[in-house]
């Protein structure tokens, strides 16, 4: 069961030659700076834009041949381009008028965004956030076999960002629709992605499991602020003495300040590459919570010369570590090394 996207298009100062596949269902993010190609792939996808080359296949079935209203493509765009003389529930409805019967249900849509309080009212007296939540709704009760989502906060405010984002994490975790979304946030791709496309100068830079190319050493953002590892865990227990919980990663431990989560429950924790130290040998009386032996995966210098990122791995998970050069030497950090990662509890990003 996957996505398979195939775009190849030509503009007069821009040439777009996409390929990549992403299982389903999940949520793929296409990432990039602006004017890199994502919203083109998008619009070809959709059937908005007749590409100079396009094939869409969805669990076989070949969108692709089909006009873009036989597609089933839902599509959520920046501004929600809801219909303003409508209330909120007479623009919820309307995504159904010529909807096939589907498994979305009117009030499953409206419980699952937080609407319910909204539907006496039009856009014009809705947040940001709001309209983009009921923006949301219309395009899943059309009954999607695909949703598209065209950077939904690009236009909100960080408060707005954080009021939206809890649903759409909602939508990705009990709805069993394919997501393509667009955006140029690490937040949202940390948060909600499953497989990362990113995108640079109309072509693939990396595509793959968003963990795995997060913690890439030789990626663009791996060098600032964005860099990190993202990795799937379960809670596994409390230690209610300590103030502390610990998760379990495909057997590798973390230890993050106590949550108020049952025991089994699976989330996702970013640890920024500049949280994490390396040592070869395990120092004793230290503050830090997380001491994990790794192996060093690759390592490489930024062009400057003034940052050293490895890569460690345990098993099939990835942390990213950055480090200056003189600490590199000091350490030999090369590949294939055995290393210890240490990182603070408190260092670690619950999303």
């Amino acid at each position: 069961m996957s996505l398979d996207v195939t775009v190849k298009h030509s503009f007069p100062s821009f040439s777009l030659d996409i390929s990549f596949s992403a299982p389903t269902p999940g949520v793929v993010a296409l990432f990039g700076p602006s004017g890199c190609g994502k919203t083109t792939v998008m619009s070809a996808v959709s059937g908005l834009l007749k590409a100079d080359e396009a094939r869409v296949v969805l669990d076989g079935d070949v969108l692709s041949d089909r006009q873009p209203a036989e597609r089933r493509i839902g599509v959520v765009f920046q501004d929600g381009r809801l219909f303003p003389h409508m209330t909120v529930a007479a623009n919820l409805r309307y995504g159904m008028r010529r909807a096939p019967a589907g498994p979305v249900k009117f009030d499953e849509a409206v419980e699952l965004l937080g609407i319910g309080h909204l539907l006496g009212r039009r856009p014009a007296k809705l947040s940001g956030g709001e309209r983009q939540r009921v923006a949301i709704g219309r395009a899943l009760l059309s009954q999607p076999r695909l949703l598209l989502m065209d950077e939904p906060m690009a236009a909100l405010d960080s408060s707005r960002k954080q009021e939206i984002m809890p649903f759409l994490a909602r939508l990705h975790d009990e709805m069993n629709i394919p997501i393509m979304i667009v955006t140029h946030s690490i937040e949202e791709v940390a948060r909600l992605a499953d497989t990362l496309v990113l995108i640079s100068k109309g072509h693939i830079e990396a595509s793959g499991p968003v963990g795995a190319v997060l913690a890439r050493a030789d990626l663009p953002f791996s060098t600032g602020s964005n860099a990190g590892a993202v990795i799937s865990a379960t809670v596994e227990q409390h230690d209610h003495a300590r103030w502390l919980t610990q998760l379990d990663a495909q057997g590798v431990k973390i230890l993050v300040p106590i949550l108020d989560r049952p025991l089994g429950t699976r989330l996702r924790v970013r640890i920024p590459a500049r949280e994490v130290a390396l040592a070869l040998e395990e120092p004793r009386l230290i503050s830090t919570n997380n001491v994990i032996a790794g192996t060093v995966r690759t390592v490489r210098e930024t062009e400057d010369k003034t940052m050293a990122l490895a890569e460690v791995a345990v098993g099939d998970v990835l942390f990213l570590s950055q480090l200056t050069p003189d600490s590199r030497q000091d350490l030999d950090i090369q590949p294939n090394k055995p290393v210890l990662a240490l990182f603070k509890s408190i260092g670690v990003q619950v999303l």
